[in-house]
């Protein structure tokens, strides 16, 4: 006869974690989506050790290898161009991994500076109130009152082509979703004692505001910043098909898509069929991962 201890009748204690991990893995199709968006970062970082090709390079490229077949032979012998070519010359399957790297920084980095920018008012706003509340929430009603690809296409006319201002023009499309957000998770805790009680102790309002408001208003924030990145990819890649994106000697997916439109009733389909497909894989990936994390961080289904 064995006495059980207290400690071992004690269930074990889950981490916040270990239970985001546990519910994430409930769902075959977010696994998937995650493996997925795992894959196409991995293929974009190591782009340029695996490409056969730098399509950024002009001098590689040679006007005599355009428009080929997938699985076509350059003119010389050197290579094999295993999804075609496009119409300068660029072999597609190094056109894409490249351009899989243009279009995962520009979300990547504009859904993050968007979040700053956004969650930091979002908090001021909520915390301070009054009029400088007021005059934030009005801007952020103006923003979301204009379609976003209108206003991105009108700060680029202005600004110019460009990665960097791509992703400027992406940040402030972008951060009244994030202000809006951080605004109602931080109303609820503002009331909360645990505020009264940091300032009663006379802490800074910085730490206030980024020590204790913001980890407690980071699930839904986290959730909106899955759904932003696959939009900002979304509107870099219709921007660059549109002419006002990335520059033509650094082509993302949106901009190689761009290039074979005019051939696709000419039977020369892959060179923006698999650009598409590239697009698509990614972006279904990324909303994959953030409808599950939507889920699994939503208060009411933890409760």
């Amino acid at each position: 006869m064995t006495i059980e201890t207290t400690a071992e009748r004690r269930p074990a204690v889950e981490t916040p974690l270990r239970r985001v991990l546990r519910e994430f893995t409930r769902s075959k199709l977010a696994v998937l989506g995650l493996l997925a968006l795992a894959i196409v970062i991995l293929l974009a970082i190591l782009a340029p050790a695996i490409a056969p090709q730098d399509p950024y390079d002009l001098m590689q490229l040679s006007i005599m290898d355009g428009r080929l077949a997938p699985g076509a032979g350059s003119m010389d012998g050197s290579m094999v161009f295993t999804l075609g070519t496009d119409s300068q010359g660029r072999d597609m399957l190094s056109a894409i991994l490249y351009g899989l790297r243009i279009s995962l920084l520009v979300g990547f980095l504009s859904a993050m500076a968007a979040a700053a920018v956004g969650s930091a008012l979002g908090l001021i706003a909520a915390y301070v109130g009054g009029w400088i509340e007021s005059i934030i929430m009005r801007i952020v009603d103006l923003q979301l009152s204009f379609p976003s690809i209108l206003v991105a296409l009108m700060i680029l006319a202005f600004l110019g082509k460009g990665v960097t201002n791509v992703v400027l023009a992406l940040v402030i499309v972008e951060w009244a979703a994030y202000a809006r957000t951080a605004r109602s998770g931080a109303l609820i805790e503002r009331r909360k004692e645990y505020i009264e009680a940091a300032e009663c102790l006379a802490i800074p309002t910085w730490r206030i505001l980024f020590r204790h408001l913001l980890p407690n208003c980071l699930p839904p924030l986290i959730v909106i910043a899955t759904v932003q990145i696959a939009r900002a990819i979304t509107l870099e890649a219709t921007l660059s098909f549109l002419g006002l994106g990335v520059p033509v000697t650094e082509p993302s997916l949106g901009l190689l898509i761009a290039n074979g439109y005019e051939y696709m009733l000419s039977g020369e389909y892959w060179i923006s069929f698999y650009p598409g497909v590239a697009l698509l894989v990614m972006i279904v990936s990324i909303n994959l991962v953030g409808d599950q994390l939507r889920d699994v961080l939503n208060p009411r289904s933890q409760a």
